[in-house]
């Protein structure tokens, strides 16, 4: 059985640059390293529901405790207030 030498590994990637082109063949290997990624997990028996259950997230402070002098956001309901809107012909 013949084997693959550098030469020919040359000109198989060559041949799939031209094919794919240079913009998508960097979406190409993520997927491929994301695929092979998933298979290995799979194999081990790890799942994403294990890490996220090793890890718990630090809390973190919000704004007002970390500067209690801090004012409290304005909310905002999605109406505007008449001097945020531009004036008009009639205004004048």
């Amino acid at each position: 059985m013949p084997s693959i030498g550098p030469l020919e590994l040359g000109i198989i990637l060559l041949i799939i640059l031209i094919v794919l082109g240079p913009k998508r063949l960097p979406g190409l290997g993520r997927q491929l390293g994301s695929g092979m990624r998933e298979f290995k997990d799979s194999i081990t028996g790890k799942d994403k529901d294990d890490d996220d259950e090793l890890e718990t997230p630090a809390q973190r402070p919000t704004p007002a405790e970390l500067d209690p002098t801090a004012a409290e956001p304005e909310v905002v309901n999605g109406e505007a207030r008449r001097e945020d809107q531009p004036a008009s012909r009639a205004d004048s």
